[in-house]
C-alpha cells in the first residue's frame, strides 16, 4: 500500500512538473511538413497546404495570415495561432 502511494505521489508530481515546462512555438516560415504535423489538429493535407502557400506567396508575415490557406479556417487558427510564431527572414546589410 505504501509503494502504490509512493508511485502515485511520483506520476503526480512529474506531470505537475511537466506542465509547468514552456514549449517553443512552431515557425510557419521555416517549418517542415513533420515538424507542423505535430500541432494537434494539422494533418497530411494541413500541412501541405501551408507549405505549399507559403512556396507560392513568400513568407507570411502573421501567423494570423493562415486563413488564407485553404482548410483553415477562424476556428482552425484559434486553435492553432497559440502554437505558431511567424519570424520575418533577417534583412541583409
Amino acid at each position: 500500500m505504501m509503494l502504490k502511494k509512493l508511485l502515485l505521489s511520483l506520476c503526480l508530481a512529474l506531470s505537475l512538473s511537466t506542465a509547468a515546462f514552456a514549449f517553443e512555438k512552431v515557425d510557419i516560415n521555416t517549418a517542415t511538413q513533420e515538424q507542423l504535423e505535430t500541432l494537434n489538429g494539422v494533418g497530411v493535407s494541413t500541412a501541405v497546404a501551408i507549405i505549399h502557400y507559403r512556396d507560392q506567396h513568400g513568407t507570411y508575415k502573421s501567423v494570423e495570415d493562415l486563413v488564407n490557406v485553404k482548410g483553415i479556417g477562424d476556428k482552425k487558427l484559434a486553435k492553432l495561432s497559440q502554437y505558431l510564431t511567424a519570424t520575418q527572414p533577417k534583412k541583409a546589410d
